[in-house]
């Protein structure tokens, strides 16, 4: 990993981004809904979540698309529910890149729907910043 990929990737988890609102409605309320709108995938519910939004060349942008996916990830900092149970009340937790962003607060992946409950913000970083996260 190169030193500014590792710089940029400290940036990007201690600055601020643009508020953003996710879903003020009840644990219970936002269950039911994830559960109908995609009964056959998994779901995490999270609080103090960012989106961050992959800045990268246009040949990266389409390789992104064609492959049917969004320049988007979200790293949340409190796991409230895993319907799966991979990861822990209070633990953090990092996404794939998203398929779909529905309603501002249905964050999904090819594999789980990230509900985001509460205040979030949201910001970009370079797609190589981001990347060297999950190395």
């Amino acid at each position: 990993m190169e030193l500014e990929d590792t710089q940029a990737a400290s940036e990007l988890l201690s600055s601020n981004g643009g508020p953003q609102f996710g879903s003020g409605k009840s644990q219970e309320s936002l269950i039911q809904l994830v559960q109908s709108r995609f009964p056959n995938k998994g779901f995490c519910i999270v609080q103090q979540w960012s989106i961050v939004r992959a800045l990268a060349s246009d040949e990266d942008l389409t390789k992104i698309y064609v492959h049917g996916h969004l320049p988007l990830f979200v790293f949340a900092e409190k796991v409230i529910l895993d319907s799966r149970g991979r990861f822990d009340f209070g633990n953090w937790v990092r996404s794939t890149m998203a398929i779909s962003f529905q309603d501002g607060f249905l964050f999904e992946t090819k594999n789980t729907v990230y509900v985001l409950m509460g205040d979030g913000d949201e910001k970009s970083a370079s797609l190589a910043a981001i990347l060297s996260l999950y190395q």
